[in-house]
């Protein structure tokens, strides 16, 4: 019996061992783990895109729109085989600077990993890889931007790693949450949680938030993730209070809101066939005391008790088998859907702009592994719409 165990265990970790190494292309890399992969002391890399957008609303004529949307740099330095630091710094429609990541990183062993800086919080697959070349459509899904919202970053500390036996790639960080109130409210049922990011900008924090993904990619093709978000959002009602002052502690507790977001997705590709997907809900508790809290003239605000989104998409590469010749050319197609007010607080009116789908169509042309050309066709149409507004977008996008 003894030696029929350690045979089947020996079996499975040979299998374990065997799909682990088909499914390394199941991994995959953003611009910062390009960095840290390169062997050379100092590194230089980055991404950009530019884009057109030209609406063609019925029986309407709008002028185009032509924007330089963001130019990428990105400065790597590897101080030993152990430690190593990323800074990515963007420069958005020409005039506006900012920093999109900057941390350090000490390799503790071959499955931990120490970082420390501003971090990319790991919710989805757009917020860690939004580079141009990474994805379908020439702009980044609107499930993306408002439930999710991408660019998500915040000042951090925690751990990552990889462990190929299981075929398992995890992080975990304590970072500082969404600012609620900074003088006045920052959340609302329109733009859910997006205006709430501090992205590590004279950032505060009143209490700490955890975020986290864990990767499977154990299956030929397949990336499974599952990613969670928890904690407080942040004010600054609570500098200089008493914490025996119960009322002034009280008035601040109005000012923020609980957030527990959790994201589930996966990127499975066979054949000429890629597909993706992925679906978030956050669930945000004391919204009606926020609502009457950061009321305007009288008028409660509307922020939701709940956001939801998803979207599912599938492409296929009519050029496969031909790529070092032709590259890849994708016809997609993607369906989502969004509601920053998905449940409400007794009290709070409904604006059924805030629920939205969406279909795009296009084609991306990725002419070489760092350079893209993109076109589609964007339909949206709110609950408060009779028709659907279309969207012709095109784009390039290079990534190095």
């Amino acid at each position: 019996m003894r030696t029929l165990l350690l045979l089947i265990l020996a079996g499975i970790f040979t299998g374990v061992n065997a799909q682990t190494n088909d499914s390394l292309s199941n991994v995959y890399l953003n611009s910062a783990d390009n960095q840290m992969l390169n062997t050379s002391r100092l590194t230089i890399g980055g991404y950009g895109e530019i884009h057109y957008n030209q609406p063609l609303n019925s029986g309407i004529r709008n002028n185009g729109s032509l924007d330089v949307h963001r130019m990428v740099l990105m400065f790597g330095y590897k101080f030993n085989n152990r430690t190593q630091f990323v800074s990515e710094i963007e420069f958005e429609h020409i005039g506006e600077v900012a920093v999109e990541q900057a941390f350090l990183q000490y390799k503790i062993n071959n499955y931990i990993n120490f970082r420390g800086g501003l971090l990319l919080t790991p919710m989805g697959i757009i917020n860690e890889y939004h580079e141009p070349t990474t994805f379908n459509g020439v702009e980044r899904p609107l499930v993306d931007k408002y439930i999710s919202p991408t660019t998500w970053r915040e000042v951090g500390a925690g751990f990552s790693g990889t462990y190929l036996p299981a075929s398992l790639k995890y992080q975990v960080y304590v970072v500082n949450g969404f600012k609620s109130f900074d003088g006045s409210g920052t959340l609302s049922g329109k733009y859910g949680l997006r205006k709430g990011r501090q992205k590590g900008a004279e950032s505060f924090m009143s209490a700490p938030n955890v975020t986290g993904k864990i990767e499977y990619f154990g299956v030929r093709g397949l990336n499974v993730g599952l990613s969670g978000y928890f904690g407080k959002t942040q004010s600054t009602l609570y500098d200089g209070v008493d914490k025996n002052d119960r009322t002034a502690i009280a008035h601040a507790d109005s000012s923020v809101v609980g957030v527990s977001m959790v994201g589930v997705d996966a990127r499975y590709t066979t054949g000429g066939w890629q597909l993706r997907g992925q679906y978030y809900y956050a669930g945000l508790s004391n919204t009606g005391a926020y609502n009457r809290f950061t009321a305007t003239d009288g008028t409660p605000n509307d922020l939701g008790s709940s956001l939801m989104g998803y979207y599912a998409e599938a492409g296929y590469n009519v050029f496969r088998g031909l790529e070092k010749k032709y590259g890849e050319l994708i016809p997609f197609a993607r369906y989502a859907y969004l509601n920053t007010q998905n449940t409400l607080a007794p009290g709070i009116s409904r604006n059924s702009n805030n629920e939205k789908k969406i279909i795009t169509t296009g084609l991306t042309w990725k002419i070489t592994p760092g350079a893209v050309i993109k076109a589609d066709m964007q339909f949206m149409k709110s609950e408060a719409d009779n028709a659907w507004s279309k969207t012709l977008n095109t784009g390039i996008g290079i990534m190095f």
